[in-house]
Formats: C-alpha cells, structure tokens, sequence
C-alpha cells in the first residue's frame, strides 16, 4: 500500500491506548507510580484522558494498568461529565510490551475484558496510538498533528519526534529558576527527544519483544543502560557491529551534549542521521518504521523525576497557557467537539 493510499484508508478515528501500568520497567516517583500524581487535583492520567477528547482523529480511549486504582482516578463527577468518547479500562499485564499486544487484541475483540489475535488482514492494519499517561502538558492539537503525519508517512509504526529547539524553551534561564531539563538523541540531522506518541499497527509489527528491550534501556543517562543495549545490538545477528557503533556514537554524543561539549556532541553525532536509526530499527523490529518530527512539546514533557514533577506542578498554569498560545499558533483552534457513535463507556 502507497502512502497516499494508506493515508486514504485511514480516515476514520482510531483509538488510543493509554500505559498506565506500574509493571515491569514502570518508574515510580515520590514513591508512587506516576500516572496517580496530581497536577491541578487531577491524575496525570486523567490529564491524558481528558486532552483525548478533542482529538478528532480519536475514536475511543482504552486505559491500561491497575483497573482499580485507574476507575478512583477517573470517576470524578466533573472530569467524567467532560467525557465525549468511549472510555475502557484494561487489567495491565506482565510488562509495557504485554500490555500494549493485550489491550489491541481486546480493540479487534471490541470487548474490554477479553481480546483475540489478529486473524485477518483487516485485524493486522488495525491503527493504533499508543502514548504514555504522564503527559500533563500535552494538547489536542499537537496529538492531531501527529496523528495526520503519522497516516501520511503510511508506516506501520511511525514515533514522534520533537526538535530540542522547541523544548529549550522550558529549561532553566538562570540558576535557581524552575524548569526542565532533557536528554536528547543527538544525530547529524540535529538534536531530538522522542515525544511518546506511537502511531502504530501492531500486527504488522514482526519483533515486538525487542521494543521492551529498547524501553527498558531508555534512560540515555545511564552508563548501564547504554553498554548493555550496545552489546545485545554487538551479539544480535540483526544487528551486528555496524549497527553497535553507531549506537554507541549516538549516546556518546549524547553524554557530552549533557556535559557541556557541543562541539565534541556534533562531531560524534556526525555518524548517525536520522534516516541511519529508521533503517536500523526497521531491521530490528522487522517492521516498516519512521519517525515523525513535529512540533509536539507537551508530549515530550513527560514526568520521570520528582524534580521534573515538582517543575510542572509550580509552572502548569503558565506553561500550560504558553501551551495552547502556541498549539493554536502553530496548527490551528480545536476543533469542535464530535460525540462519540461508537459503543457506550466501558467504565
């Protein structure tokens, strides 16, 4: 299928599914998994929810960890008065990777509590967007953006991407002064932080247990983490050590963007591109994949530090009203809300 004609097939709304997990490689802050954190008195995962609902391209939003917990989360009586689609909630599995397949086998089943695999060709170009539920600064109309990207790209699995140009402008300006601060890919193409949005179809995805491989290993600033996925790619016959050393130039450049040398950052980011990381990808997920660069700031913002949650919790007001400033400016009003016609809630 030609993009044009993948970007044709794909009109109609899709559903999101929301990780909300606390297990596996779930981090916690405060000591609590982070998705229960409060913003404003409202769950990070309800923050998610609720942005949901004005993305048109959203036909339903499927919730997945500890069902409990998540129905106390979503049961206030004026965040649930704002809901205009479907909500399901889905018990969370062994891991993020088990809980993403089950959930998007319970969407072909349409039945929240049991699901099937993908029997028909229908089943496997079932689209999907997967994001995390710690985005509290994301908007509507950075996910449509995505979204209408992603549908033209026409891959089965396309990752967001946002240029460290437009996330500099939440670090600190002095010292003292609240902000964040990120860890980027650095790569030849420029400097770049991955968005958690997913725009996928996961039945098209030949190695999905290597993605919980890449989650796991996803904390750039950790030494650990990069020499154990740089030695798996060394002893991977997909990977091999073409593919090691440009990875392990990539996060070296990344170490010295964070040290302060972003001369020594651009020479080493030299050997990767962005097009060298898509080819590598789709050989190791088997998989027709790219990446999305767009202007998605709040997506990028999730919370995996307290530090980062202490930030969004004394600048959510401004940085959220800079937020919708700048969505509106960059890709229009949101648009109408349209009711829901597909089933009923699920909680």
């Amino acid at each position: 299928m030609d993009r044009v004609a993948a970007f044709e097939s794909t009109s109609a709304p899709v559903p999101a599914i929301v990780t909300a997990g606390d297990s596996g490689a779930a981090k916690a802050v405060y000591g609590k998994s982070k998705v229960y954190l409060e913003v404003e008195d409202l769950p990070l995962v309800a923050h998610v929810v609720r942005v949901l609902q004005d993305c048109p391209e959203i036909s339903a939003v499927w919730v997945v960890g500890d069902p409990g917990r998540l129905e106390a989360a979503l049961s206030g009586g004026l965040f649930r008065d704002g809901l205009c689609k479907p909500l399901y909630l889905v018990e969370q599995q062994r891991d993020l990777i088990a809980n993403c397949w089950e959930t998007y086998r319970r969407i072909l089943a349409d039945d929240p509590t049991k699901g099937h695999d993908p029997e028909s060709e229908a089943d496997k170009d079932q689209e999907v967007l997967f994001l995390s539920g710690d985005l509290p600064l994301a908007t509507p109309q950075e996910i449509s953006s995505f979204i209408q990207q992603a549908r033209v790209q026409g891959d089965d699995h396309v990752l967001g991407l946002c240029p460290a140009e437009s996330l500099d402008i939440y670090r600190p300006k002095s010292e003292g002064e609240t902000g964040i601060t990120v860890a980027y890919f650095n790569l030849r193409d420029g400097r770049f932080r991955q968005n958690n949005l997913h725009y996928a179809r996961p039945g098209r995805i030949g190695r999905r247990e290597r993605l919980e491989e890449m989650y796991e290993m996803r904390h750039q600033r950790r030494f650990w983490n990069m020499f154990t996925l740089t030695l798996r790619l060394l002893l991977d016959r997909v990977g091999g050590l073409k593919i090691a050393f440009l990875f392990g130039m990539m996060h070296m450049a990344g170490v010295a963007d964070r040290n302060g040398h972003p001369r020594l950052a651009r020479v080493l980011a030299h050997w990767v591109t962005l097009d060298i990381n898509r080819t590598t990808i789709c050989k190791l997920l088997d998989t027709r994949f790219s990446f999305a660069v767009t202007e998605s700031v709040g997506p990028a913002l999730d919370v995996d530090t307290e530090e980062e949650y202490d930030a969004i919790c004394e600048k959510y007001a401004e940085w959220m009203a800079e937020q919708r400033e700048r969505s509106e400016r960059l890709h229009g009003p949101i648009p109408p809300r349209i009711a829901a016609t597909q089933g009923e809630s699920g909680v």
